[in-house]
């Protein structure tokens, strides 16, 4: 492969090296088991290749689970066949879907709420 790089001096120079990229799938899964841990998903998701890194999404108060979490895979082929082979299946009494992670939106920031008795108005008494 050919790459073309710019050095500190500014000059356009030729490298031609051997280039591997390693690309991770990311893999969405949802409706999961509030009880769900990431070593069951690792189980679940193992069977079809190596599993990179896990990431059940939990809520920032409680703690407790969101129901839905992330699966990272390193083999492309059997991140699809994970997600041709789990996606509508029962997994510990739910039917979960999974489907490649597509990046986060932006959200517009909301309003913060003021909760110190200012309603607005701005009456003395």
């Amino acid at each position: 492969m050919e790459f073309w790089c710019i050095t500190l001096g500014n000059e356009l120079t030729k490298s031609i090296f051997e280039f591997h990229i390693i690309l991770f799938m990311n893999i969405y899964i949802g409706n999961l088991n509030w009880s769900t841990t990431e070593e069951e998903l690792r189980g679940l998701f193992s069977q079809f290749g190596e599993v990179s890194s896990i990431n059940i999404v939990n809520d920032k108060f409680t703690g407790r689970s969101k129901g839905f979490g992330f699966v990272e895979m390193p083999d492309n082929a059997g991140a699809q066949s994970a997600i041709n082979s789990l996606n509508g299946q029962s997994f510990k009494d739910r039917n979960i879907t999974v489907n490649e992670a597509r990046p986060r939106e932006e959200r517009p920031n909301r309003e913060r709420r003021s909760f110190n008795n200012d309603r607005g108005d701005r009456r003395s008494y």
